[in-house]
């Protein structure tokens, strides 16, 4: 979905998880949400939070599972992504937050863990995405194998500069290794929504959408998922070569799709 503003991308997503999440709690049972962090869902998640307040859904039996965690960060430290998606996110709404153990004296098992906690939870319900400039979701950064699960990977130079503004602008301070689900895992989830605002995340988006399946862009995974909604704001639509045909789309969507 192309649509004029980053504040219309997050009605919109936030329209997609609540619709997703509702259904998920009429079949009965726990919920699984996966969140991601990171500047572009803020707004869907201020818009699911004030929805919520209003009355206008109900996170009962939910549970939010996190995408990752930054390696070597103590336990609590505020941009430790448990503590980031709390204070953005699910303190507000009620919600267990589930992360990798990012501060565990052994991070490959702590991985491995994590991979174990996700199967038996179920498969997650509606997975909430971003894609990083140089294409990574989750932090499966380019190389990514498209089979991977959740396990340790190094962070490029690139994202960590790109994450520096939250340490301060001290690259430094940004742990070079992070517990990540791989992008198999992300793919069991039964919905995948991925929303990208600006232009920075143009190539990215393009990539995605538009290019071929590889591990150069693991976003392009996406591909592969029989659900997925990809909602941009027109600056990150910027490069997309068929953007007309997809508001095309949109305008002419069927009442009866859904999501």
């Amino acid at each position: 979905m192309l649509l004029p503003t980053p504040e219309d991308c997050g009605r919109v997503v936030a329209d997609a998880v609540i619709a997703s999440v509702t259904a998920a709690q009429a079949g009965g049972g726990p919920v699984a949400l996966g969140l991601a962090t990171g500047s572009s869902p803020l707004l869907a998640y201020r818009e699911m939070q004030a929805r919520h307040r209003a009355g206008e859904w109900t996170a009962d039996g939910v549970r939010a599972f996190l995408l990752d965690e930054y390696v070597g960060l103590p336990a609590g430290h505020p941009e430790s992504y448990r503590e980031v998606i709390r204070r953005e996110c699910t303190d507000e709404l009620g919600l267990e937050v589930h992360g990798p153990d990012g501060s565990a004296a052994d991070p490959v098992q702590a991985a491995v863990d994590y991979e174990a906690q996700l199967q038996a939870a179920g498969p997650v319900a509606v997975q909430v995405l971003g894609i990083g400039g140089n294409g990574h979701v989750g932090f499966n950064e380019p190389g990514s194998s498209l089979a991977s699960r959740t396990r340790v990977k190094t962070l490029t130079e690139r994202t960590r500069l790109d994450n520096a503004r939250f340490f301060g602008d001290d690259v430094e301070a940004v742990p070079r290794h992070v517990i990540t689900q791989g992008l198999a895992t992300i793919r069991e989830a039964r919905h995948l929504v991925l929303v990208a605002t600006g232009e920075a995340k143009a190539a990215a988006v393009a990539d995605a959408v538009e290019g071929p399946v590889s591990a150069s862009c693991p976003g392009s995974v996406l591909q592969l998922h029989p659900h997925v909604t990809v909602v941009v704001d027109d600056a990150a639509a910027s490069r997309l070569a068929r953007a007309e045909y997809y508001r095309y789309v949109l305008a002419h969507k069927l009442a009866t799709q859904g999501w």
